[in-house]
């Protein structure tokens, strides 16, 4: 059996070298009965085609963004305000957890299957001036940033104190550039440094929200595997999940480091430290109900809430 596993980053992007472990481990574990093909940086399409061609059985797994435009819930997994460090981190994108089950849950009604997660790292505040108060919620912080266009982002920023615009991603540097905004929401350190390290002067570590992936494989193609492979194959994403996360904190450091030695001044927080600015992010949540339901942010409330 081969199957195809579409990715949407680049080659020597982090998931796609965690793409290539994983393909030769199933291969490995289930002595060549399934041969995984690895198709990096949009090669069969971007995320909501990948996604599309799952539902249908044209592509088999996946590591890529979750569209939600089949189900809007499935936005549930970029909800700012909930998982603040690495250990949490481990808890909470487990495949015992509450957040695997439901997104699983709303996958498998559409025909695709959850595998794991692929964290990429905490995501921060990069400014070209500095903010007032940064770990005060009700602060004015004197910054226009831009963030995402996603309730989740612009609600959550402006909870923080910020004032808020969107700008497409591709525009986002001429922006800060000009002056259009005074910084940015929505990148991991990552993506900070390697897009904007040239433009930021102050990078805030706020760990207010999460860069992350989803491992996912056909429903049509998973009924065809035999349930000890099946078996592999989880505990292959379990363990790719774990590793992702680890993986995430170092390479934070990482570019934290690089931009220290650019003279870009970096801001780090205890988890304790954060708190309120969790918490200002929680208090955004009743107005995701609309798209997400009552029901479910209630739920996530119950489970995921910082305490």
């Amino acid at each position: 059996m081969v199957l195809k596993f579409a990715g949407q980053n680049a080659v020597d992007h982090p998931a796609t070298e965690m793409m290539n472990k994983i393909a030769t481990e199933i291969a490995e574990k289930t002595e060549g009965r399934i041969e995984v093909k690895v198709f990096p940086a949009n090669q069969l399409g971007d995320y909501t085609l990948v996604y599309e061609e799952q539902i249908r059985g044209t592509i088999d797994m996946s590591c890529i963004s979750v569209p939600s435009q089949f189900d809007p819930r499935m936005e549930l997994i970029y909800i700012n305000g909930y998982v603040s460090d690495y250990e949490d981190a481990k808890k909470v994108f487990a495949q015992d957890g509450w957040l695997f089950k439901k997104m699983d849950e709303f996958n498998e009604r559409l025909g695709v299957k959850l595998l794991g997660f692929f964290v990429e790292g905490m995501i921060g505040t990069g400014t070209t001036k500095p903010a007032n108060e940064p770990l005060v919620p009700g602060v004015e912080k004197g910054v226009l940033i831009r963030v995402p266009n996603m309730d989740v982002y612009n609600l959550a920023a402006q909870a923080m104190g910020y004032r808020t615009q969107t700008i497409p991603y591709a525009d986002v540097y001429q922006a800060i550039q000009t002056g259009v905004v005074n910084g940015v929401n929505g990148y991991p350190v990552a993506a900070a440094y390697t897009a904007l390290g040239d433009v930021l002067k102050h990078w805030y570590m706020t760990n207010y929200s999460i860069e992350v992936l989803n491992f996912m494989i056909s429903g049509k193609t998973w009924e065809t595997i035999k349930p000890e492979d099946q078996q592999v194959i989880a505990g292959i994403l379990a363990e790719a999940t774990t590793s992702s996360i680890d993986n995430a904190k170092s390479v934070d450091e990482h570019y934290m480091e690089l931009m220290r030695q650019k003279g870009i001044e970096v801001h780090t927080y205890t988890k304790e430290e954060l708190v309120p600015l969790m918490k200002a992010c929680a208090t955004t949540w009743p107005q995701l109900e609309k798209n997400m339901t009552k029901e479910l942010m209630d739920e996530f409330r119950t489970e995921l809430a910082p305490k």
